[in-house]
Parts: C-alpha cells; structure tokens; sequence
C-alpha cells in the first residue's frame, strides 16, 4: 500500500488540473486560445443557419433535411432545435471560460500590460456570448463568477434575468475592454481588440435603441482610422482573406483536414452528385441555398451579386445547369466537407458605416447618414442614394444590409432589431403562397430543452 502512495496521487496524464494551470502568461494564452476556437462552431453553422435559413435570404433545396433545418426554415422553432442548443452550449462555454481567465488573473504575477491585455479579451468573449444569447432567447442566467465545486453551483442563482440586466452587464465588459485593449499589440484579426470591443458595443447600443450611444463609439472606430473597405469585395470571402483592411474581428479557419475547417463549401452549393465545381468532384448539401427572391434583390451593376450568389455549375458532362448557390466563403480548393479554409468575418468595417448610418438616421440626421451609407454602395459599383425622407433612407438600410451581409448571418437579427420582422416575412410567406407564419413570440427563440431538463427553474419563453 505504501508503495502505491505516490501513483495514486498522480494526475491523469490526459487531463489539465485547475490547480497545476493558471500559473503563469503562457497558460492564460492557452485558456484564450481555447476560448476563441469554440466560436469555431457557432459561426460554421448554428448563427449563419439562424440569421439566413429563417428568412427571405435562404431556403433548403436537399431531399431529406434535418428536423432542426425545416424548423428554422418554415420559422417553426422548438425547444428541441439542435441549432439553438449549439448557440447556448458554445456561448455558455465561452463564458465561462471567460469566467474562470478572469477570477484567477489576479492571483498571478505578470507585467501590467500582459494583464491587461488578457483581462480586455476575456471581458470582450465574455461579451461576445451573452450578447449572441439575449439576442437569440431574451432572458437568460447571468453567470460573471467561476465555479470551483457542484455545490457553488448548486448555491448560486441561475434564473434567468430581464434582458436589461443582461446588456447592462455586456455594455460594461466592452466598454472596459476598449479601456484595457487601447495600444495593445496586435495579434491579428482573430483577437480582440479595442476596434472589435467598440464595433460589438456599437451593435449592442443599436440593439438596445441607444441611438446617442452607438452613433458616439461607432464614430470612435471611423475616426481611428484602423480599418478601411476592401476595393475587391470578394476578396472578404476567398481563400487568403486573412486579416485584411475592412477585417475587425475573424474566425479563423483551416484546410488541410486538420478539424478546423468550415462547412460553408457544403452547405451553401447544390446538393448535386454529377457537379464538377470542387476537387474529387465533391458535391454540396443545399442546406441554406439563395431563394430566387434574394436573387432578384440586387439592383442592376451591383458588384455584390457576382460574388455572392452563382447561377449555374459546371457538371462532371462538361456542361452547365442552372442552379442557385451561395460563394462566399466557399473553397472551391478543398474536396473534403467540413474542411474550408476560407475565415469567417464577424465583424467588419462595413457594418460599421451602416451601423452608423442607421444611428445617425436615428438621431435625425438623415443627411450625414447618406454620406455613409453611400460609402458602401459606391464600393459596390453603384451611385450614391440621395433626398431620402428619414423612413425611405430606413427602408434603403435595410436593403442596402440585405445585399452587403447576405450568408453573414445577419437578415434575421436585424429584422428583429428594426422591428420589421413581422412585416417583412409574414409578407414573403404570402407571396409565395406558402402557408407559414412569424408571430410575435417568435421574436426570441425557444429555450433549448436539454437545458430545461437539466434545470426546470430556466422556464420557458412564451409560446413554446
């Protein structure tokens, strides 16, 4: 027995302890690192699917989808969604990853800066989930402590609380990010940064409808003069397109079947076996595919619509079929699903313009908002939009997102945040004679079930 002593107070090779890590810089980066690749899964599929699938943008042309996929494209969701149990599980995650970089910084010696720059990431990804959760299912637990046993967990309060309670707590994380990240050194495109912080409290402040607020720190981000539009837009969304000029805050992705790709070159092209559009003639899925109504979005000459949507592929006879497809960030190098190597932009600089354009709409500037919004359109190849009325210029930022954002998960939230959700697909069903029907409880989501199972205090939102 005695000489068994020392292997049984061995730590499992294969596992990391909380009490031999956070020890020092190096541990904390590793901690941020993982925190970072779990946004992996929620931007590969889960916000593009519920952002895209759930409006006029996108439709399923595949002979037998999931159940998850039919919900949330006849806007038919259930507590029972897998995409809406990945948007809850990875962000959770991340925050309380986020959580336990944040309580054990303190106890560790390292420079101010390093210290710094650790603290402002971990407060911006802590941000990054609850603000991806409040949008998605309203109410939610708010958790900004580490756990260190079952029974903290079981002690502490996990209802969920009023959406007020939730941004508040977001608003505060950015805002002290953008403190702690100014002059940070660079660390690329997929690390926090005080323009990612500052971009991410813009959309927050526009969310919340503090017009005031998100005109004043989006003008901040112009006026840094840190990022700028890319002349080719599809460059945004080919292979290479790292860290480039309009790029604010990225997800990285890898080919190479490493694990680390995306699934867009699936998911976005035809579920064809005869097409001949990628290595190995591999074939896509149709899962979130363009409706001809989005198609048709596009004015004449809009530079947009070539490289974002192809109307016909090539086939294995040397032919090519009509067909409608989404391109971006599509690898047409790659022959292997789920193993794109294009990077997805969470956020970039032309968010930035429209957002502040809206903003500035908000506030009754319409004119100066034309100035910006006319700044994305000239890029596009199309001429400037000029003596709007307040609700037209409305009505053309709404357009102008539309097509500039289209495949970035984006259509459904800003529907919702504009309060022309109801309107706007109520009146595409109708259209189209198809028998479905947004409703008002449906501006939030259901939340998951396994999550209700596992904690019945959680409820349910209304009308699920």
């Amino acid at each position: 027995m005695s000489a068994c002593s020392d292997f049984l107070e061995l730590e499992p090779e294969h596992q990391i302890s909380e009490g031999s890590f956070y020890q020092n810089v190096n541990d904390f980066e590793t901690a941020l690192i993982g925190s970072y690749s779990g946004l992996q899964n929620l931007h590969s599929t889960a916000l593009v699917y519920l952002g895209e699938l759930t409006t006029d943008n996108a439709e399923i042309q595949w002979t037998s989808p999931t159940v998850s996929e039919v919900e949330l494209d006849e806007v038919n969701f259930t507590p029972a969604n897998g995409f809406l149990n990945t948007v809850w599980s990875v962000c959770f995650t991340t925050v309380s990853r986020s959580n336990n970089i944040l309580t054990r910084l303190d106890d560790v010696e390292m420079s101010a800066s390093a210290k710094d720059q650790i603290r402002g990431e971990a407060l911006f990804l802590r941000a990054y989930g609850y603000f991806h959760l409040v949008r998605t299912f309203g109410q939610v637990p708010v958790v900004d402590v580490a756990f260190r046993s079952p029974a903290a967990i079981n002690s502490y309060d996990m209802s969920r609380k009023p959406v007020e309670e939730v941004y508040a707590l977001i608003e505060q994380d950015l805002s002290q990010a953008a403190t702690l990240l100014e002059g940070a050194s660079a660390q690329g495109k997929s690390r926090a940064s005080t323009g990612a912080a500052k971009t991410l409290l813009g959309k927050v402040y526009l969310t919340t409808q503090e017009y005031d607020l998100a005109a004043s720190i989006l003008k901040e981000v112009i006026d840094s003069n840190a990022y700028t539009l890319n002349e080719d837009y599809k460059t945004l969304f080919s292979p290479g397109n790292d860290d480039l000029d309009e790029s604010i805050f990225e997800i990285k992705f890898m080919s190479g079947n490493l694990g680390v790709g995306n699934g867009f070159s699936s998911i976005f092209t035809p579920a064809r076996f005869d097409m001949d559009i990628f290595p190995n003639q591999m074939q896509g899925s149709g899962r979130v595919l363009p409706t001809p109504d989005m198609a048709d979005a596009y004015e004449s000459g809009d530079l947009r619509r070539a490289a974002s949507i192809g109307d016909s592929v090539l086939l294995v006879t040397g032919e090519y079929e009509d067909e409608l497809y989404g391109l971006k960030f599509v690898d047409f190098t790659t022959g292997v699903q789920g193993d794109g190597g294009v990077n997805f932009t969470a956020l970039r600089y032309a968010d930035v313009l429209l957002m502040y354009a809206e903003a500035l709409n908000q506030t009754v500037n319409t004119g100066e908002s034309l100035e910006y919004l006319n700044q994305v359109r000239n890029r596009a190849g199309l001429e400037d939009l000029s003596g709007l009325s307040s609700d037209e210029l409305s009505l053309a930022l709404e357009q102008e997102r539309r097509v500039e954002f289209f495949l970035e998960g984006h259509r459904w939230f800003d529907l919702v945040r504009t309060g022309r959700l109801l309107p706007v697909m109520n009146g595409y069903f109708q259209q189209n004679n198809m028998n479905f029907t947004v409703e008002e409880h449906n501006l939030v989501m259901p939340i998951p079930l396994r999550e209700i199972d596992i904690n019945p205090d959680l409820g349910q939102n209304t009308g699920y």
